[in-house]
């Protein structure tokens, strides 16, 4: 497998060796999607077709520890949970560069198959099915104690047949425990529950308690658009849509703690 100078073979590392692929049988193709810490590629492993999901180094030694720790937290958790709305894991591997290979999924995610519909919405039939197949998704994490946390259209992705989808990357996926104190602003503003933020300021890296339910608000907001097709919080910026809801949460909680009062 060809690697450039900009990616890192995590050293220390470990993965159930059942699970390790030998990157020497990964044939990697044109690039298919880009996040903030990897880029994915289409390829083939041993005569089948996968995605294959190369993680950048980051440019710390900070960087790359949290990366590595993301990176083998990904894996551990899709080595953990199999289910027909998850995206299927195949294997991974940490040398020359921390790949993570799964089954491709070729009919796009459901945020450019929702745009490609605009201005026309889904079927209700239809949006009643893909939102069944995202609960379902997220009923096997939860049942695994596994919190998401990044739950959006972006990583919802449609089989060939764009008659299912399956929920893909685990990267931000954290295990739930009713002590841990877990990393706040994780995921995308205009997907985020506003528990995870501030409604005062939004720190990056303050430690808050949350728990599972912010899966739901997220699944809410893509119910919302399944069922509509438009843009949450429309003509807001990420980070205004984050505030709209944390403050329009606030008066409502202050509107029925006065009504309760009198």
């Amino acid at each position: 497998m060809e690697s450039g100078s900009a990616f890192y073979a995590g050293e220390g590392l470990s993965i159930d060796p059942k699970w390790l692929i030998d990157p020497k049988l990964l044939f990697v193709g044109p690039r298919i999607g880009e996040g903030a810490h990897a880029k994915v590629y289409e390829g083939k492993y041993k005569n089948q077709n996968v995605a294959i999901k190369i993680v950048h180094k980051g440019d710390s030694p900070e960087e790359m520890t949290k990366r590595e720790g993301r990176f083998l937290r990904e894996v551990t958790m899709l080595s953990r949970v199999q289910h027909k709305n998850l995206v299927k894991f195949i294997g991974a591997c940490l040398e020359p560069v921390m790949v993570v290979v799964t089954e491709l999924l070729v009919g796009g995610s459901l945020r450019k198959y929702l745009v490609s519909l605009r201005p026309r919405s889904l079927e209700p039939r239809v949006a009643v099915g893909f939102a069944l197949d995202i609960a379902r998704a997220m009923e096997c994490l939860h049942a695994h104690g596994i919190i998401h946390r990044d739950l959006k259209p972006e990583n919802l992705l449609l089989t060939a047949d764009q008659r299912t989808v399956k929920l893909v990357d685990l990267g931000l996926a954290r295990e739930e425990t009713l002590t841990e104190m877990m990393t706040a602003e994780t995921g995308t503003y205009r997907w985020m529950a506003p528990e995870l933020y501030s409604t005062v300021t939004l720190r990056h890296g303050e430690k808050k308690h949350y728990n599972h339910k912010v899966d739901v608000y997220s699944f809410a907001i893509v119910l919302w658009e399944l069922l509509h097709n438009r843009m949450p919080f429309e003509g807001m910026s990420n980070l205004q849509a984050a505030y709209a809801a944390a403050f329009k949460m606030k008066a409502l909680f202050s509107a029925e703690y006065q009504t309760k009062r009198r």
